[in-house]
Protein backbone atom coordinates (compact mmCIF):
# COMPACT_ATOMS: atom_id res chain seq x y z
CA UNK A 1 0.00 0.00 0.00
CA UNK A 2 0.98 3.65 -0.69
CA UNK A 3 1.11 6.05 2.31
CA UNK A 4 -1.79 8.26 0.44
CA UNK A 5 -4.13 5.26 0.94
CA UNK A 6 -3.23 4.50 4.69
CA UNK A 7 -3.60 7.94 4.83
CA UNK A 8 -6.72 7.46 3.40
CA UNK A 9 -7.72 4.60 5.33
CA UNK A 10 -6.82 6.60 8.31
CA UNK A 11 -9.04 9.20 8.09
CA UNK A 12 -12.22 7.09 6.30
CA UNK A 13 -12.93 6.04 10.08
CA UNK A 14 -14.08 9.09 11.11
CA UNK A 15 -17.67 10.57 9.98
CA UNK A 16 -17.75 11.96 6.60
CA UNK A 17 -18.42 15.20 7.60
CA UNK A 18 -15.55 15.35 9.71
CA UNK A 19 -12.98 13.52 7.37
CA UNK A 20 -14.42 16.00 4.79
CA UNK A 21 -12.76 18.97 7.38
CA UNK A 22 -9.88 17.07 8.41
CA UNK A 23 -8.53 16.30 4.55
CA UNK A 24 -8.99 20.37 3.51
CA UNK A 25 -7.52 21.55 6.87
CA UNK A 26 -4.49 19.15 5.99
CA UNK A 27 -4.62 20.50 2.16
CA UNK A 28 -4.51 23.96 3.60
CA UNK A 29 -1.74 23.33 5.94
CA UNK A 30 0.34 21.47 3.55
CA UNK A 31 0.03 24.49 1.00
CA UNK A 32 1.45 26.76 3.74
CA UNK A 33 4.60 24.42 4.33
CA UNK A 34 5.42 23.17 0.95
CA UNK A 35 8.96 22.45 2.93
CA UNK A 36 9.86 19.72 5.26
CA UNK A 37 8.68 16.58 6.82
CA UNK A 38 4.95 15.88 7.58
CA UNK A 39 4.30 13.08 10.48
CA UNK A 40 1.45 11.15 10.19
CA UNK A 41 0.53 9.42 13.41
CA UNK A 42 -2.72 6.84 14.19
CA UNK A 43 -2.37 7.26 17.91
CA UNK A 44 -4.31 5.79 20.33
CA UNK A 45 -6.70 9.23 20.98
CA UNK A 46 -6.67 10.35 17.25
CA UNK A 47 -4.96 11.13 14.10
CA UNK A 48 -2.15 13.68 14.12
CA UNK A 49 -0.35 15.64 11.04
CA UNK A 50 2.41 16.96 12.30
CA UNK A 51 4.66 19.40 10.64
CA UNK A 52 8.52 20.12 10.83
CA UNK A 53 11.62 21.26 9.13
CA UNK A 54 13.54 18.04 9.96
CA UNK A 55 13.46 14.51 9.81
CA UNK A 56 12.99 14.80 13.09
CA UNK A 57 9.75 14.45 14.89
CA UNK A 58 10.94 16.32 18.29
CA UNK A 59 10.89 19.35 15.83
CA UNK A 60 7.78 19.33 14.51
CA UNK A 61 6.64 22.67 15.23
CA UNK A 62 2.90 22.66 14.57
CA UNK A 63 0.11 19.71 13.81
CA UNK A 64 -3.39 18.62 13.28
CA UNK A 65 -5.09 16.47 15.23
CA UNK A 66 -8.54 14.73 14.25
CA UNK A 67 -10.83 13.64 17.31
CA UNK A 68 -14.57 12.14 16.66
CA UNK A 69 -15.94 15.60 16.94
CA UNK A 70 -13.31 18.10 15.70
CA UNK A 71 -10.18 18.86 14.68
CA UNK A 72 -7.62 20.93 16.25
CA UNK A 73 -4.27 23.09 15.15
CA UNK A 74 -1.88 22.63 17.56
CA UNK A 75 1.15 24.85 18.32
CA UNK A 76 4.05 22.76 19.75
CA UNK A 77 5.66 25.82 21.28
CA UNK A 78 1.97 27.75 21.50
CA UNK A 79 3.04 29.48 25.21
CA UNK A 80 5.69 31.59 23.67
CA UNK A 81 3.55 33.07 21.02
CA UNK A 82 1.75 36.01 21.28
CA UNK A 83 -1.67 35.54 21.12
CA UNK A 84 -3.38 39.12 20.95
CA UNK A 85 -7.18 37.49 19.90
CA UNK A 86 -6.78 35.38 23.05
CA UNK A 87 -7.42 31.98 20.40
CA UNK A 88 -4.96 29.53 21.96
CA UNK A 89 -6.15 27.19 24.75
CA UNK A 90 -4.09 25.13 26.89
CA UNK A 91 -2.35 25.51 30.32
CA UNK A 92 0.42 23.18 29.49
CA UNK A 93 3.99 24.18 29.71
CA UNK A 94 4.30 24.25 25.96
CA UNK A 95 1.85 23.70 23.83
CA UNK A 96 -1.65 25.60 22.83
CA UNK A 97 -4.33 24.59 20.15
CA UNK A 98 -6.78 26.14 18.23
CA UNK A 99 -10.08 23.90 17.66
CA UNK A 100 -10.93 24.61 14.10
CA UNK A 101 -14.66 24.62 13.17
CA UNK A 102 -13.82 24.35 9.60
CA UNK A 103 -10.68 24.41 6.99
CA UNK A 104 -11.81 28.28 6.72
CA UNK A 105 -10.31 28.78 9.84
CA UNK A 106 -7.19 28.48 8.59
CA UNK A 107 -7.15 31.77 6.38
CA UNK A 108 -8.16 33.87 9.33
CA UNK A 109 -5.79 36.91 9.70
CA UNK A 110 -5.61 35.56 13.32
CA UNK A 111 -4.54 31.89 12.93
CA UNK A 112 -2.30 33.17 10.06
CA UNK A 113 -0.39 35.02 12.31
CA UNK A 114 -0.05 32.24 14.49
CA UNK A 115 0.89 29.97 12.28
CA UNK A 116 3.38 32.33 10.81
CA UNK A 117 5.22 33.07 13.98
CA UNK A 118 5.16 28.94 14.95
CA UNK A 119 6.44 28.38 11.21
CA UNK A 120 9.36 31.24 11.27
CA UNK A 121 12.18 29.25 11.66
CA UNK A 122 15.37 29.69 8.63
CA UNK A 123 15.09 25.19 8.54
CA UNK A 124 11.67 25.36 6.48
CA UNK A 125 13.62 27.24 3.67
CA UNK A 126 16.38 25.03 3.11
CA UNK A 127 14.54 21.36 3.75
CA UNK A 128 13.42 19.24 0.96
CA UNK A 129 10.04 19.45 -1.08
CA UNK A 130 7.31 18.03 2.07
CA UNK A 131 7.65 14.71 2.32
CA UNK A 132 5.28 12.40 4.26
CA UNK A 133 6.40 9.78 6.21
CA UNK A 134 3.95 7.53 8.44
CA UNK A 135 5.43 7.28 11.79
CA UNK A 136 3.24 5.18 14.35
CA UNK A 137 -0.03 3.10 13.90
CA UNK A 138 -1.30 2.16 17.39
CA UNK A 139 -2.74 -1.07 17.69
CA UNK A 140 -5.64 0.04 20.00
CA UNK A 141 -7.48 2.76 19.41
CA UNK A 142 -10.26 5.06 20.93
CA UNK A 143 -13.38 5.17 18.53
CA UNK A 144 -12.95 7.68 15.67
CA UNK A 145 -16.66 8.43 15.50
CA UNK A 146 -19.23 10.37 18.36
CA UNK A 147 -20.95 8.13 20.57
CA UNK A 148 -24.41 7.92 19.28
CA UNK A 149 -27.21 8.75 21.43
Amino acid sequence: MSTATDIEGFVKKYTPELAAKLRASRRKLRALVPRGYEFVYDNYNSLVFGFGPTERPSEALVSLAAFPEWVTLCFIFGKRLADPKKLLRGTGSQVRSVRLAGPADLDTPAIRALLGQALATPGFSVAPKLKTVIRSISAKQRPRRPKSG
